[in-house]
């Protein structure tokens, strides 16, 4: 490729990029007219002009190289004579020996156990749950979140920890995240797994805003929170959103098992009438 072709393509691919950043930000702007946070808002407002700028500015560019950028290029690197190729003179090898015999392998080595890639299922929400459904509200495809991050406290959106790594005891999990472009009134679902296994869930109509900040949350006895590898799942209607996992770590306390006091009745105090006294013979004699 020559100067000229190359400053061409260069060109050619600077103004495709401007013309797709400079879109974006386009659409993030508009989006953000729609969210209700203020600051979320003033954010994604900002983070949309800046991107628009710097596409107008790739394609700036990409102007200033179509004007200029030959011109440049041959001051640094002027072009040089073209050398004439000068034909050489091609051997014919004159004989091929072909083999005669071709050896067969008689012993084809089978191996004796065969590696299946195993398969990752894709999260989706059993029957028994869906069947609670409430809402009759067809929900938004374009309904985006953020990935989960999961905390102890969750009073404050805006000021808490985020760990991935617990240690018993605890009581309570939430999960924070992020959306946008939520239909009020649409349903979602959280699903609560620890090693695989289903140990909570909620699933209601949405009562929240299009766009902010959201949350999952479970609270149980101590004793319910043993240890390994749990995973928050959100949906929104039956599509499948987000997933998020976190660790907790140490036994779990026991339960203290309440005592229920029996009554049992007391003996009945049976009273019986005496006998009867026997009748007797009068005798008489004489004396």
């Amino acid at each position: 490729m020559d100067i000229r072709a190359g400053i061409i393509a260069v060109v050619f691919f600077l103004i495709l990029g401007a013309f797709l950043v400079m879109r974006s930000g386009f659409r993030a702007w508009l989006s953000a007219r729609k969210l209700s946070f203020y600051q979320i808002k003033r954010q994604r407002q900002r983070g949309g002009a800046i991107t628009f700028i710097g596409g107008a500015a790739a394609l700036a560019l990409a102007i200033w190289l179509s004007i200029f950028g030959e011109p440049i290029a041959y001051r640094y690197f002027p072009p040089s004579p073209t050398a004439t190729l000068t034909p050489t003179i091609t051997v014919v090898p004159t004989i091929t020996l072909t083999p005669t015999i071709t050896l067969t392998p008689t012993i084809t080595d089978t191996p004796s156990v065969t590696d299946t890639p195993t398969i990752t299922p894709t999260p989706f929400i059993p029957l028994a749950i869906e069947a609670l459904f409430e809402s009759v509200t067809t929900p938004n495809p374009k309904a985006v979140f953020s990935p989960l991050q999961f905390t102890e406290n969750c009073t404050n959106f805006l000021e808490f920890e985020a760990v991935a790594v617990f240690q018993n005891p605890i009581d309570y999990m939430c999960a924070v995240f992020t959306y946008a472009e939520m239909v009020p009134g649409s349903q979602w679902t959280a699903l609560w797994f620890r090693n695989g296994e289903l140990v909570h869930y909620e699933t209601i109509p949405w009562d929240g805003e299009t766009g902010g900040y959201g949350f999952t949350e479970w609270e149980a006895p101590p004793s319910e929170w043993l240890s390994g590898t749990y995973e928050v799942q959100i949906f929104v209607g039956l599509e499948w959103k987000v997933v998020g996992q976190f660790l907790l770590q140490g036994d779990a306390p026991t339960a203290i098992p309440t005592q229920t006091l029996t009554i049992s009745p007391s003996p009945a105090v049976t009273q019986s009438s005496a006998p009867p006294l026997p009748t007797g013979t009068a005798v008489t004699g004489t004396p």
